[in-house]
């Protein structure tokens, strides 16, 4: 019984991950339109910022350097966390932990951190681009 909760929970905390933030922002977007309504039914003024908040996708950067400066901590995150992984191997490796082949321990590790380390590259690659448009 046990065997099959660790999926389902795995499963869950992605679903949770990716639904829960969509979720609020649906909630957040439906409070400002009956905000705007309300406003409307009582003949206020509505602030132009309100509408341009409504109409335009807040969470996008809105010019490249934005966009180069959101990459570039992006792509240290993922940097720092692959590095992270190959700390954590290394501390298995110097015999840190008994655990045993601390050799294959330390690849597993590093293997498993050159991902980060690439999507953190990655990122850091389209910043470097992103801030050459902005010139």
């Amino acid at each position: 019984m046990d065997s099959i909760l660790v999926p389902i929970a795995l499963f869950g905390m992605i679903a949770a991950i990716v639904i829960v933030p969509q979720v609020l922002r649906a909630r957040e977007r439906a409070r400002l339109h009956e905000t705007l309504r309300i406003a409307y039914e009582k003949g206020q003024p509505v602030p132009p910022e309100l509408i341009d908040v409504l109409t335009n996708q807040r969470d996008l950067p809105s010019t490249p350097t934005d966009r180069a400066q959101r990459d570039l901590r992006v792509g240290i995150v993922w940097l720092a966390i692959g590095l992270g992984f190959v700390g954590i191997g290394a501390a298995f490796y110097a015999g840190l932990y008994n655990v045993g082949g601390a050799t294959e321990t330390f690849g597993t590790f590093t293997a498993i951190g050159a991902i980060p380390i690439f999507i953190g590259l990655a990122f850091m690659l389209l910043s470097w681009l992103g801030r050459g448009k902005a010139r």
